[in-house]
């Protein structure tokens, strides 16, 4: 019996160091894991990007005529999505259907999304921001005094996506743009500070859309 006895808590001791080995393991592989630096140029070819918005659909279901593969889209799209807790966007013009789509499946994944963006352009015809604002997402736009010319989106706070791109489907299917994706405390904190500065001024309670001398 006390052999056994002997034989089971040696057995526990090494499942326990094993455990703690396999914990140490992965502390170090997060130390390591380098922060992300990517730079994407558009135009973008056009491919399916089903696979990537898709919320239940099974593998192999979509039957899309588009090719497959990775693209500047696609993966624009992969860093938008791996949000998990907050996703702040202040973009010029917003019309592409497939970001629209990411940034709601975003948000009813419980993501919390605000978005920032100009008064005359939203309007026009294809803007996302009507879907955006239906699907329960707070927006907040200037008084056309200037344009609201930003173009960029934080990450979970800690990772900005910037350049040139607006986010509509001839910038990234025809234009010569540029996308910069990094993780750094030193830009990202900036960027935080003019989107909650923006948030602020725009926030409607303090639209004014008569002059004084018209009232």
């Amino acid at each position: 019996m006390w052999p056994a006895v002997a034989r089971r808590r040696a057995g526990l001791a090494l499942a326990v160091l094993a455990a703690a080995l396999a914990l140490e393991a992965l502390a170090a592989w997060r130390r390591r894991r380098r922060p992300v630096r990517e730079v994407l140029f558009f135009p973008s070819r056009v491919t399916c990007t089903e696979a990537l918005l898709a919320e239940a659909a099974p593998p192999g279901a979509c039957r899309c005529p588009l090719p497959r593969g990775d693209c500047p889209l696609s993966r624009l799209l992969r860093r938008l999505l791996s949000a998990r807790r907050s996703l702040e966007i202040c973009l010029f013009a917003f019309s592409s259907p497939q970001l629209g789509r990411a940034v709601q499946l975003l948000h009813r994944r419980g993501v919390r999304v605000r978005v920032v963006t100009d008064a005359q352009y939203m309007a026009l015809s294809g803007s996302q921001i009507g879907h955006l604002r239906r699907a329960g997402i707070p927006v907040r736009h200037d008084q056309d005094n200037g344009f609201m010319h930003h173009k960029f989106a934080i990450v979970d706070k800690k990772m900005l996506i910037t350049g040139s791109l607006n986010w509509t489907t001839q910038a990234i299917q025809n234009n010569r743009e540029n996308v910069l994706i990094v993780e750094d405390a030193e830009y990202v904190k900036p960027f935080l500070a003019e989107f909650e500065r923006i948030w602020e001024e725009y926030n409607p309670i303090n639209y004014t859309f008569f002059s004084k001398e018209n009232k």
